[in-house]
């Protein structure tokens, strides 16, 4: 596990969320999810743009985003290679 990633995980299991890496093809989109709880995102390489709340985020690697319970939220990867975040919930 890259140690970016392996930091995460333990900084985000101590403040009670999981983190788990996703990965997402050059186009890929992941339209209007909504989760029942908090959910963490980071991405760790790539270009992938987060919609939530009216406003669109562009997080740089290493750059947290929360998207709160409830909320209706899309995810691009906008860039021209494959991308990896991570993603976790509240436990």
């Amino acid at each position: 596990m890259h140690s970016q990633t392996a930091a995460a995980e333990e900084d985000w299991n101590a403040r009670g969320f999981s983190c788990e890496v996703w990965t997402d093809a050059p186009g890929q989109v992941w339209a209007d999810f909504v989760h029942d709880v908090d959910e963490l995102v980071m991405v760790i390489d790539g270009e992938v743009e987060f919609e939530f709340g009216g406003k669109t985020y562009r997080p740089q690697p290493g750059e947290e985003l929360m998207i709160p319970a409830g909320t209706s939220h899309t995810v691009r990867n906008i860039g021209s290679t494959t991308s990896h975040w991570l993603f976790g919930y509240r436990i």
